[in-house]
C-alpha cells in the first residue's frame, strides 16, 4: 500500500513540476520544439526539391520556409520589440539556397525567442492592434505558432510527395 501512495505521489509531484508556470515559459518551450522540427524537416528535403511545389498555385516548398520566416520576423517584430518591422525589407535580400534557407530560418526563430523572453510575462495580457481587430499578446503567440504549424503540415505532404521520409513528430 505505501509503495502505490509513494508511486501516486511522485506522479503528482512530477506533472505539477513539470508543467510550465506561465504562458510565456510554455510558448518558448514549444518555439524551441517547433524550430528544431521545423529545421529536420527543412534539411531532410534535397535541395534540388526546394523550387518543388505540388500545384501552380501553391508556394515552392523554399517559398514556404521563407513565408513562415517572414511571418515569424514580422509578428515578433511588430508585437514584442519596440523598432517595430518593415514588411518591406523581406523583399530584400531574400536567401537562396537551401542553407542560407535554413541558417535565416535559424536566426528568426531565435530572434523572436529572444524578443518573447525579454518581455515581461504581464504583457501578454495586453491588448494590440491588429488588421484582424484588437488582439491580446498572447493571441499573436498563439498565432505565430499556428501559422508556422499550418505551414509546416503543407511541407510535410511535400516531402512525402517526394519520396522524403519527415522526421518524426515533436512535440512538447
Amino acid at each position: 500500500m505505501n509503495k502505490i501512495v509513494i508511486i501516486v505521489l511522485c506522479l503528482f509531484t512530477a506533472s505539477v513540476y513539470g508543467q510550465k508556470e506561465n504562458a510565456k515559459d510554455a510558448f518558448l518551450e514549444k518555439w524551441s520544439n517547433s524550430k528544431d522540427y521545423l529545421i529536420a524537416i527543412a534539411e531532410a528535403m534535397p535541395e534540388d526539391k526546394y523550387a518543388y511545389a505540388p500545384t501552380e498555385r501553391e508556394m515552392n516548398f523554399g517559398a514556404q520556409l521563407l513565408h513562415m520566416r517572414g511571418n515569424m520576423l514580422w509578428l515578433g517584430n511588430t508585437y514584442f520589440s519596440s523598432k517595430g518591422f518593415d514588411r518591406n525589407s523581406l523583399s530584400q535580400n531574400i536567401p537562396e539556397g537551401k542553407e542560407a534557407i535554413i541558417s535565416a530560418l535559424k536566426k528568426s526563430f531565435d530572434d523572436v525567442y529572444i524578443l518573447v523572453d525579454e518581455s515581461p510575462s504581464e504583457s501578454l495580457k495586453e491588448t494590440v492592434s491588429f488588421f484582424a481587430g484588437p488582439k491580446s499578446k498572447l493571441q499573436i503567440l498563439n498565432l505565430l505558432q499556428d501559422h508556422l504549424t499550418h505551414h509546416r503540415g503543407q511541407i510535410i505532404v511535400y516531402l512525402n510527395l517526394n519520396n522524403v521520409i519527415p522526421p518524426d513528430y515533436s512535440g512538447w
